[in-house]
């Protein structure tokens, strides 16, 4: 089974907030979405190892900021992979109580909601929550997971619901800098020991003594199917032992058995 077909679904990136007996917490959430219109609920995802999961349980209310692409990416840094166990990730944050909920400066939009039923699974419960209130914070386009991971080189926390281990390297490729809190791999231009002593990570606000070197796994060489007959290369979008057996080469028209891996 290949995992990774999953990171075809939609997602986009949130935190999500609560209370923890009068002290603001909250964490990143990526699987939020609406599930009725009259009246508005919502659902949101959350791992039962977070301790905001706790807070909401207790509370019966849970807040969604939705981030921006111009978003200030600390923020997922803090929220995302730091607990409120802790640390107050709302520390040095500005909020605003809107609709009973800390909402954090800097999204885009919010919902306020009041939690009327969930969902369970073994890791994360899903909470349905009908909104309480809600509204524009300011211009933006949302971010999309998409935008997290290919734009800002973010990193998925282990907690979160697309969460996929990564296999290790086996050694032998270029080395690169890794932040040991968010994940984050630092590819900008200056080497990174170059770098000024008071820079800190674009993601959660580290500094370089977060850093870690890491051999980084080299790229898979592609398999390539040849036709013996004619030279064909396949590249289709479908592996090669997957076509069916029927499946001709387009070239020459001579079956899979004359193909052999480059």
């Amino acid at each position: 089974m290949n995992e990774t077909a999953l990171f075809k679904l939609s997602y986009g990136v949130y935190i999500c907030t609560s209370w923890d007996e009068g002290r603001p917490v909250g964490c990143v959430a990526n699987s939020a979405m609406q599930v009725t219109s009259a009246p508005a609920t919502v659902a949101v995802s959350i791992n039962k190892k977070n301790y905001t999961h706790k807070c909401v349980e207790e509370t019966g209310y849970f807040a969604i900021t939705v981030l921006g692409e111009k978003s200030d990416p600390s923020l997922i840094g803090r929220f995302g992979f730091t607990s409120s166990r802790e640390r107050d990730k709302f520390d040095g944050v500005r909020y605003t109580v809107r609709g009973k909920l800390p909402v954090p400066d800097g999204g885009i939009a919010y919902l306020s909601c009041r939690v009327v039923d969930r969902w369970e699974t073994s890791t994360h419960t899903v909470f349905l929550g009908e909104v309480i209130d809600c509204d524009h914070l300011q211009k933006g386009k949302p971010m999309t997971y998409a935008y997290y991971h290919e734009v800002l080189k973010g990193k998925t926390s282990v907690n979160a619901p697309t969460f996929i281990e990564e296999a290790e390297s086996d050694g032998g490729a270029k080395e690169k800098w890794v932040c040991n809190v968010c994940g984050y791999e630092y590819d900008g231009d200056i080497p990174f020991e170059e770098l000024p002593e008071d820079w800190v990570c674009p993601l959660c606000g580290m500094g370089k003594d977060m850093f870690e070197k890491r051999a980084a796994a080299p790229a898979k060489k592609k398999a390539v199917w040849v036709c013996d007959i004619c030279g064909y290369e396949y590249d289709g979008d479908i592996p090669f032992e997957e076509l069916p057996k029927d499946w001709v080469c387009p070239l020459c028209g001579v079956g899979k058995e004359n193909f052999h891996l480059k």
